[in-house]
């Protein structure tokens, strides 16, 4: 028995052991209740490092427990593996995506991922890339045509020009593409294929009041991105024109009396028929340069807002006042109606913009009612109504409902509710993606692939990546060139392939059925597994991913694919991993471009990979940031060795044994009594912190720390009075000093005592150290047979009545302020404690000279003194 920890001697050893006997395979049936727990699973770029690690970490703890508390685990991972990156790192490389994508894959599956201990069902693994798995996202996208959820229009689009793609709005950050910071987006108006991910805008909203195990921030920003808006439409007259009106959406109706301008945006086709000749060249110009921002840039606060007049008017239906129109690109012809109506008194960006353009700002709402004179700023709080005509005197919050009554009353207006939430543009003009599976045919249209022809199979023959001129599909006569499958004529194959989050917003559903050649999933397995029981991922997914998996969802369960409403029951968001970049000189989330990753491959091979699993669990909880430190994860590895050495010196000594039992309270003495309450308050405390929806693993591996210090003290204080009474440390073969007792020294109660703490501390941190635990387990004879290992062995209980302590801290005070906290037996009658109150010394000199008016106590916390003043 190695007298020393060494993780490289076990933790291979053991996994490839777990695999050979199949311990984490999930079942489709089972009388066991079933738990699906996910982690978001990853892109393979070819090295994850102890960033990514830590996710992966926390999944699979929580995967462990729950499988030791008797459920059905389904735990499964793959691999997100289309998508742009792997199509640029192909041609940097000079490798075909597809031999990139599957080097990287069996790199970090055999070399990380199993090497980290994870416990997934890799029978269950996908790979999006694979003709398997988007042939059927290929069928999911046909049952979405039919249903009229998958459409083609024409819209302005976000095209990169290093990707030479279109983006989602999600996808450009700061007005840059997401793969390339530094590459501003351009506008484009393209015919793109959307999902009408709209359509569900009300349930979508509606339901994330159902997701109460997810975090608030993450729910608000899904709300605030769909972004319902309840408001009016009011329409404008044109002075020039009577037959031309001006639509513009409002959630302030209560302030149109306030109406200094009214704003078009660039793409409105009535700025060119509403310019005058005088403003023509001036405009069309402004125009011409709005094409070259994208929508970010447009509606970025930060920037001065810009604008120039048409030269033309319209008529406000409220009052008959004359105001200005003008261009400006911070309005957006995709959102509302693709005009505005400009009050500077009471909005802050058109206050701004009045300033900027010399436009005037009327006040129509105030505090009181009273007029406040020239505005310094804008007024944007409640209020009453004043130079609204009829609705004068009228809060602002009533005047909204009674202004646009007027306004249907009198055909200028009627109720809207708008949406920031636009259909899913999920064309991409780039390769490495799932086809789109349509035909394009003179004769018939757009005609869909027979699902008896799926999968349209990617080509990797003949095929030249060069990252210009767009996808090469376009290029590839054996794949563009086709017989229509409706008239049999010639006819081109779609040649967009789909965003890559496409397929990830349906994974989940294809690990419960991941074998099925018949189907995508059958119908009886994910209505089994689903929901989700604990979805595990970084909160940078929060919109994208999450949103579209919900929409994926309910609209399988429309097509009646489905029964569940929502994917995920459970969501943990954890922080990132950051640490000290010399690059930028500050402490940043750990990435290669920062030049600060930790590498797996040498910390496991150095100190294993339960040191890195304790330590990415201990450091800070799941959903704070954690800052890597080398000292830190050491450390973890340095308590690994003392639960090595303990457990292996207890074994040596015969002083621990294969213990099933329950260890008898009374007989034991007081010493072995109070770390008998250890281990049960141990249980007890590791359990709270790991139940679902808490999972606190850092003060979970402080209190096995603690048991830990308690068992060294317990076995040092029997080892010292054994040995024939002398009070000498017994001593190993070899002559060093051992902590642990003879076993043939003790009772049989302390026996039993010490085997049973060494059984529960080894259960506890089984999920947390897979890999030493099972080791230890077996050198204490638990492992009797090829299939026993502590993985599937029961979690622990504990009884209630010892995790109680006999003796409790009493605080005591003097009119409220503490004076002293001393030790009182649990359940002292309140006469007692107020005895043992006013005999102590402190509390004697504090009261001392006072007329003392009541006691006041608390049972087993505090005994209060009520004194007069002096």
């Amino acid at each position: 028995m190695a007298s020393q920890y060494n993780p490289q001697d076990i933790e291979e050893k053991w996994q490839e052991h777990w695999e050979s006997l199949g311990v984490y395979r999930a079942h489709d049936k089972s009388e066991k209740p079933k738990f699906y727990s996910l982690v978001m699973f990853p892109y393979p770029s070819g090295d994850l490092h102890m960033g990514h690690m830590r996710v992966y970490t926390i999944s699979d703890v929580i995967s462990r427990r729950m499988r030791m508390l008797g459920y059905n685990v389904l735990n499964p991972m793959g691999w997100d593996a289309f998508g742009l990156p792997a199509e640029n790192a192909a041609i940097k490389h000079q490798k075909h995506p597809q031999n990139w994508t599957k080097e990287n894959i069996r790199f970090m599956r055999d070399e990380q991922l199993k090497k980290l201990g994870t416990s997934y069902d890799w029978q269950r693994e996908v790979t999006t890339c694979d003709a398997d798995y988007y042939g059927w996202t290929q069928w999911l996208f046909l049952k979405f045509y039919e249903k009229g959820l998958a459409v083609r229009k024409e819209a302005p689009v976000n095209w990169c020009p290093d990707c030479h793609t279109v983006l989602a709005n999600e996808q450009v950050v700061d007005g840059a593409c997401w793969r390339h910071m530094e590459t501003r987006v351009e506008q484009k108006k393209m015919s793109q294929w959307f999902l009408r991910i709209t359509a569900y805008a009300d349930e979508l909203l509606d339901d994330l009041e159902r997701l109460t195990g997810w975090p608030e921030p993450v729910r608000i920003m899904q709300q605030n991105w769909i972004g319902k808006s309840v408001g009016a439409e009011l329409r404008f007259t044109v002075e020039s024109k009577p037959n031309v009106q001006i639509s513009v959406f409002t959630t302030r109706p209560d302030t149109v009396f306030g109406v200094s301008y009214v704003v078009l945006a660039p793409e409105n086709p009535l700025v060119e028929e509403l310019t005058t000749d005088e403003q023509r060249d001036a405009v069309r110009k402004y125009v011409d340069e709005a094409k070259h921002k994208t929508e970010l840039d447009r509606m970025a606060t930060e920037k001065s807002k810009t604008g120039i007049p048409l030269g033309t008017h319209v008529i406000n239906p409220y009052n008959g006042d004359v105001v200005p129109i003008l261009v400006a690109d911070y309005v957006l012809m995709t959102y509302g109606t693709g005009a505005v109506m400009g009050v500077p008194a009471h909005d802050e960006r058109d206050f701004q913009f009045a300033k900027n353009l010399n436009l005037p700002v009327k006040e129509v709402i105030s505090p009181n009612g009273e007029a406040s004179g020239e505005l310094e700023a804008a007024y944007i709080e409640p209020g009453v109504l004043i130079n609204s005509g009829e609705f004068n005197g009228l809060k602002n919050e009533d005047a909204k409902e009674k202004i646009t009554e007027w306004a249907v009353d009198q055909a200028c207006g009627s109720k809207r509710v708008n949406w920031r939430l636009r259909d899913w543009l999920i064309s991409r003009q780039r390769y490495w993606g799932c086809p789109i599976p349509l035909v394009h045919c003179d004769a018939c249209g757009i005609v869909p692939v027979k699902e008896a022809d799926l999968p349209v199979v990617l080509p990797v023959e003949g095929i030249e990546i060069t990252g210009q001129g767009g996808s090469p599909l376009t290029r590839m006569d054996s794949f563009l060139n086709v017989k229509c499958p409706a008239c049999g004529k010639d006819a081109k194959r779609e040649t967009d392939t789909m965003d890559t989050f496409i397929d990830s917003s349906w994974y989940f559903l294809r690990y419960a059925d991941a074998t099925n050649k018949k189907e995508a999933f059958a119908k009886a397995n994910v209505d089994y597994w689903m929901p989700v029981d604990q979805y595990v991922g970084g909160i940078e997914h929060a919109i994208l991913h999450l949103l579209y998996s919900r929409f994926f969802t309910k609209a399988c369960r429309d097509v009646g694919l489905v029964t569940c409403d929502e994917p995920f029951e459970n969501l943990l968001s954890q922080g990132m991993v950051t640490k000290f970049s010399s690059i930028s000189g500050r402490i940043e989330k750990m990435s290669k471009s920062r030049g600060n990753v930790v590498g797996t491959t040498d910390f496991f091979k150095k100190y294993g990979a339960d040191s890195a699993r304790l330590f990415t669990l201990f450091a800070a909880p799941p959903e704070q940031e954690l800052e890597w430190s080398e000292e830190g994860a050491i450390g973890q590895y340095r308590f690994l060795g003392r639960v090595w050495r303990i457990v292996t010196e207890l074994i040596e000594t015969g002083a621990v044994t294969a213990f099933h039992g329950e260890v008898v309270h009374d007989k034991l003495d007081e010493s072995g009594k109070n770390f008998h309450k250890l281990v049960h308050k141990t249980i007890k405390a590791v359990s709270n912190d790991l139940e679902r929806g808490r999972y606190i693993f850092n003060t979970a591996i402080a209190r096995c720390m603690e048991l830990v210090n308690g068992l060294y003290k317990y076995a040092q204080e029997l080892n010292a009075r054994s040995t024939n009474g002398n009070g000498k440390a017994a001593k190993s073969a070899d002559g060093a000093a051992l902590l642990a007792p003879q076993g043939h020294d003790l009772s049989t109660d302390e026996l039993e005592l010490l085997s049973f703490a060494i059984r529960n501390l080894l259960l506890l941190l089984a999920p947390m150290a897979p890999h030493i635990s099972e080791e230890l387990w077996k050198q204490a004879g638990y492992i009797v047979k090829d299939n026993d290992s502590i993985h599937v062995t029961a979690w622990p209980t504990f009884k209630e009545e010892l995790t109680i302590d006999n003796q409790i801290e009493l605080v005591l005070q003097v009119n409220g302020k503490i004076v002293n906290k001393v030790p009182a037996p649990r359940g002292l009658e309140k006469k007692a404690a107020e005895e043992l109150a006013l005999a102590d010394d402190k509390m004697k000199s504090k009261i001392e000279g006072q007329a003392v008016k009541k006691v006041i106590v608390v049972p087993d916390k505090l005994v209060n003194v009520v004194v007069a003043p002096q």
